[in-house]
């Protein structure tokens, strides 16, 4: 339970995690130029496939998920890769390493009692908690997680309205009512316009400082918009 403290949620990759040592593990098997663009594929097929299946009121685990969109990306760069590659390539999930201003900020947010973090994730229970917890970077500040949140028992995935009240309903708040006790910390627009649909405050993380371009729901905004991951203690009163 959070009582009267303010719940924060991160997400995870994207946002405290960075996917571009994936590239070098790619790079093992294929030009530079072709890794980044399989990379580039690879995690877009990874969000296509969980909002088909969102839309279609189907479910599987983000790991499969995660392996069946690198498939794809492979094969339409024309491309392929033994099933022992494709498990190196998904066990380095594991250990990615953080943004570079990640660290810094958990150590401050360690000296923010009025703050209740959490990792709010598509990931699976395992892969999330494996990837904290084996993270170089995270694992020193994991205390600082007092939950980690995912979508497994919805059965659903961001930027499904039931993912943000599993969310409430997991720091003891009442989705109808509360929602904007809640924080939502991420670096994908979807998640983000996800959480301000339901009634959450959400701020976007613009490292590449590239603006807001979101026009899926023109009217929805970030409740703020930084560029260094530390600037959310500032926001958050």
């Amino acid at each position: 339970m959070a009582g009267n403290k303010t719940v924060v949620a991160f997400d995870l990759y994207g946002t405290l995690l960075s996917t571009d040592s994936i590239v070098k593990q790619l790079g093992q098997h294929f030009s530079d130029a072709k890794a980044q663009s399989v990379s580039t594929s690879w995690r877009r097929y990874q969000l296509e496939y969980t909002w088909r299946l969102n839309s279609m009121g189907q479910y599987d685990s983000f790991s499969n998920i995660t392996r069946n969109s690198l498939r794809h990306a492979v094969a339409e760069h024309g491309e392929k890769l033994e099933e022992d590659a494709i498990d190196e390539l998904l066990r380095a999930y594991d250990s990615l390493h953080s943004f570079a201003d990640v660290q810094p900020t958990l150590g401050q947010l360690a000296n923010r009692p009025d703050i209740t973090a959490v990792v709010f994730s598509n990931g699976t229970q395992a892969m999330v908690t494996n990837s904290v917890r084996d993270s170089p970077d995270l694992s020193p500040h994991s205390a600082v997680f007092k939950q980690i949140i995912t979508v497994d028992e919805v059965r659903q995935f961001k930027p499904a309205p039931a993912v943000y009240a599993h969310l409430a309903q997991k720091m003891g708040k009442s989705p109808s009512s509360q929602m904007a006790d809640l924080w939502l910390v991420s670096g994908n627009p979807f998640d983000v316009i996800g959480a301000r649909s339901c009634g959450m405050h959400a701020i976007w993380v613009d490292r590449d400082r590239r603006g807001w371009m979101d026009a899926a729901v023109p009217d929805l905004q970030p409740t703020a918009v930084v560029h260094d991951l530390s600037d959310i203690l500032s926001v958050i009163q």
